[in-house]
């Protein structure tokens, strides 16, 4: 059979590709937003991944310490060491913040760790670990900062001295890993003017400046300058032992609230991230009636231009199958075109999104299927239109 579609596109070629190109971008975006939603995913994986825990044991009641905030007094570790089936726990803390880098602003998540437990970055690409008890950090490479070179961190000022990758939190902000007490200072601590204030008014209370109890102002002072809170504390479960069950005793015997891996992932996917993948969601039914809308009507357009051409067909015989054929062939070319380039240029923009965009074969494949469907039902209107031509046409009728 001669290909009447290849002829016919051949025929308006122009036409064809513009509008493929322009199909093209928007399954470009769309094929985007799947990966943005995929980074999103991956990202509160990694998050997990880097924390090398079994059970996140936070304050209870909360959904910390992703999700909520969470403080935990820091030496509950130490109860949670002579539990059965809990091999290690180490204390931890999270603090989304601003970090001035010259003329600009870097958000990271700053993370506080004790070296060698759980929570301190599985791998460097550059430099070293943190090796000092206070004022080095490790920073993940899409921060911008260098080896050497000394970020300030509230009132402390910090070198840099390792680099990290992929080191983001559930948001996408880069991670910054700092010593444990000085990721509690950090965060709980409060400003000089504060604590000067604070002090002011333990004073001047009679109830807590006792002349008869000497000590006890003092006491009550330096509390003030010091902080004993991590957001959650970080298990590893003794191999034999089932995660379920020692987190339930945690639960049951200490009163704080202690997650899976399961769990944690569950919280991480589910509830921060849901809202956005709904919207991510809604974005891709509008881009796909948006394409449906050009391609049905660009071939509506293609087959109203050679009406007296279907004419011509049908009067020496064609069947209406075969001229479906034709309006359907073409249609599928316009999809696949325009998803070969949508996947080139979703390819080559992905790494200038700030977010991590994560482009899976098995959505692409999900993409070429869909972007098919799609065009052939659009092609529906034009093949109605093409077998209601009156063979008549042809003579002038």
């Amino acid at each position: 059979m001669i290909s009447l579609a290849g002829r016919d596109i051949l025929h308006h070629w122009t036409k064809y590709v513009f509008t493929g190109v322009g199909l093209g971008l928007l399954i470009g975006v769309t094929l985007s937003m799947a990966g943005i939603y995929r980074g999103m995913v991956d990202d509160a994986q990694v998050l997990l991944r880097s924390s090398a825990a079994d059970i996140w044991v936070v304050q209870q009641e909360t959904l910390g310490p992703y999700a909520e905030p969470s403080s935990v007094r820091d030496d509950a570790y130490r109860a949670l060491l002579g539990m059965p089936g809990v091999a290690d726990a180490a204390n931890v803390t999270y603090l989304t913040m601003q970090i001035r880098q010259g003329e600009r602003d870097v958000r990271v998540m700053a993370v506080g760790f004790e070296p060698g437990r759980s929570g301190e970055p599985p791998f460097l690409v550059a430099g070293r670990g943190v090796e000092r008890s206070h004022y080095e950090v490790v920073a993940d490479v899409r921060t911008g900062f260098r080896l050497g070179e000394r970020i300030r961190i509230r009132r402390q000022e910090y070198e840099v001295v390792g680099l990290t990758r992929r080191m983001v939190s559930s948001s996408g902000d880069p991670m910054v890993f700092l010593p444990l007490k000085d990721a509690q200072e950090a965060q709980f601590l409060k400003d000089n003017d504060a604590i000067v204030n604070e002090r002011a008014r333990t004073v001047a209370n009679p109830g807590l400046n006792r002349p008869g109890v000497p000590g006890l102002l003092d006491a009550l002072l330096a509390s003030q300058t010091s902080s004993r809170s991590v957001n959650a504390v970080l298990v590893k479960v003794a191999s034999g032992h089932d995660a379920e069950r020692v987190a339930g005793n945690i639960r049951r015997w200490k009163h704080l609230e202690a997650y899976t891996w399961r769990q944690m992932e569950d919280i991480l996917v589910s509830k921060l991230i849901e809202t956005s993948a709904r919207q991510i969601a809604t974005f891709l039914v509008i881009l796909a009636i948006v394409s449906a809308a050009i391609v049905s009507f660009i071939i509506y357009t293609m087959t109203l231009g050679k009406v007296r051409e279907l004419a011509v067909l049908k009067l020496i015989g064609t069947r209406n199958r075969t001229i479906a054929a034709m309006i359907l062939q073409q249609s599928l070319g316009l999809g696949l075109i325009g998803f070969v380039i949508g996947k080139t240029v979703a390819t080559l923009w992905a790494p200038y999104f700030p977010k991590y965009v994560l482009l899976l074969p098995g959505d692409a494949v999900r993409g070429l299927a869909a972007t098919m469907v799609v065009c052939a039902i659009a092609s529906l209107v034009a093949i109605r239109v093409a077998l209601k031509v009156d063979p008549a046409t042809a003579i002038g009728g």
